[in-house]
């Protein structure tokens, strides 16, 4: 068994072929969909990068790993996706980037280097090819290639749509990618983490010209009253407002989906070389993201504040063992839930940290109460810092900015750790443009959101006992959750 673990960084569940987009097209995703199982409902549990991945990795939610921020550091002794590979046997191999900073506990010293980024590598992963922040290893080789092309890497990405796209990022690491796996046996297992369609909204080459933006449709205006302050405040960022006028918007998503072409082609390429190799019935394939992108709806751009856009995700799972390609899951499932339904299926104990539960029950439609609500956290402390015009907050004021989301089929209840809270009613306008008034209604959401924070908060040890007659961990824990 091999196994193939994607990332698509800022990749809206929304935006692909087989997730029911009228435009973009996504051949290689839909065969994958149509030969594994698609999460229709699957969100990730933070952002931006590091916090949504220090989800996806650990299989916590962010009120347990507390990664609240790009620098914040991941703690070591959570398990993860690269220390549950090693136990199932496997040398997990990365491909791109983790964005898991160093515990300073792990440092060697205040001048460790590895304590001047977020940009760190999971503890665990083996490199085939990493990709920090400034795309270094990228950026030399298009400089090799005769492109004069600036240090930085958002300025390279920008240049994409004047190179040829198979001089783009994604195909940089695809190409690293495929030179790696004619070395390896089989039983390998990769991560490929891309960085595309993240922003700049600049797609490769011909890509960047594959959708016209008179065809682009146009994103969920804002609501014109009730906007709740922390969306008035974020439209009032220059960096996280949509562009004001349509032509300026209609071209901007264009580029994204242009650029979620050109990397679903890149994983065309991956499956072709690994089905000549005659492993692709052998080889358990893993799609999701860290997070999406507002993309201009609710006139917000980036991944941020409460609404379903920066956190509704691609999830795809195909592991050639089962019989039931082309199912649809329209269950929420969340992004914690991978790291257990991976090492449920990989035969080793599912990790006691987990707070999201293993899907194989689900996929075996063995699943007695499906999830019927949905979590996700914002932590925006620094941003409040950053837009301050105050001195330093005294202490412990920066933990009262942060929110979390429960998402029902009916309601979104947005809890703030202020004390106040906002909510919209999804069964009389899904487009999350209509404040939920009932209080019935609310009281329960309240309620549901209070059951889940304490039942996950801080779990890693409380389901184990120790005693004389026996010590460990019960019985339960480990097992299919």
């Amino acid at each position: 068994m091999n196994v193939l673990f994607v990332t698509l960084d800022q990749f809206r569940g929304d935006s692909w072929g087989g997730g029911g987009h009228e435009l973009v097209t996504t051949p290689t995703l839909d065969a994958l969909a149509r030969e594994g199982i698609a999460l229709e409902r699957h969100y990730s549990q933070a952002a931006p990068c590091s916090p949504g991945r220090a989800a996806l990795y650990t299989g916590t939610y962010q009120m347990n790993n507390r990664v609240v921020a790009n620098g914040t550091p991941l703690a070591r002794g959570f398990d993860s996706i690269a220390s549950v590979a090693r136990r199932a046997g496997f040398d997990p191999t990365l491909f791109g980037y983790t964005d898991q900073g160093v515990d300073p506990v792990e440092a060697l010293g205040s001048d460790d280097p590895r304590l001047d980024s977020y940009d760190g590598i999971l503890p665990g992963m083996s490199v085939g090819l990493y990709l920090p922040e400034s795309q270094a290893g990228w950026i030399h080789w298009l400089r090799a290639h005769g492109y004069d092309v600036p240090s930085g890497w958002f300025a390279a990405a920008r240049g994409e749509p004047e190179r040829p796209a198979e001089l783009s990022l994604s195909a940089f690491l695809t190409d690293r990618f495929l030179a790696w796996l004619e070395r390896q046996e089989s039983g390998w297992f990769a991560h490929l983490s891309y960085l595309r369609p993240h922003p700049p909204y600049a797609a490769a080459g011909h890509y960047s010209s594959m959708y016209d933006p008179a065809d682009v449709p146009m994103p969920i205006a804002p609501a014109d009253a009730d906007r709740h302050w922390l969306h008035e405040a974020a439209l009032g960022v220059e960096a996280a407002r949509a562009p004001g006028d349509e032509a300026s918007m209609r071209a901007l998503r264009a580029q994204y989906y242009g650029a979620i072409s050109e990397v679903d082609h890149q994983l065309g390429r991956v499956v072709e070389a690994i089905a000549r190799r005659g492993e692709w019935t052998s080889t358990l394939v893993v799609i999701t993201s860290d997070h999406g992108d507002q993309l201009g709806d609710h006139g917000l751009i980036e991944k941020l504040g409460f609404f379903p856009q920066s956190y509704h995700v691609v999830g795809i799972w195909r592991d050639p063992r089962r019989s039931d390609g082309g199912r649809r899951v329209d269950a929420f499932t969340e992004n914690v839930d991978l790291l257990p339904t991976l090492a449920e299926s990989l035969g080793v104990e599912v990790p006691p940290q987990c707070d999201g539960r293993s899907l194989v029950a689900l996929f075996d439609g063995e699943e007695s109460e499906p999830r019927a609500v949905a979590h996700y956290e914002w932590d925006y402390r620094w941003h409040a810092v950053a837009h301050s015009t105050a001195g330093p907050p005294p202490r412990g004021a920066l933990r009262q900015h942060s929110l979390a989301v429960s998402l029902s089929d009916d309601l979104a209840y947005v809890q703030f750790a202020d004390g106040t809270s906002c909510s919209f009613d999804l069964a009389a306008d899904p487009t999350w443009r209509t404040p939920c008034t009932d209080p019935d209604r609310l009281l329960r959401g309240a309620q549901e959101q209070l059951g889940w924070r304490q039942r996950h908060l801080g779990g890693l040890r409380a389901e184990m006992l120790l005693s004389p007659e026996r010590a460990g961990w019960w019985p339960s824990v480990g097992a299919s959750r």
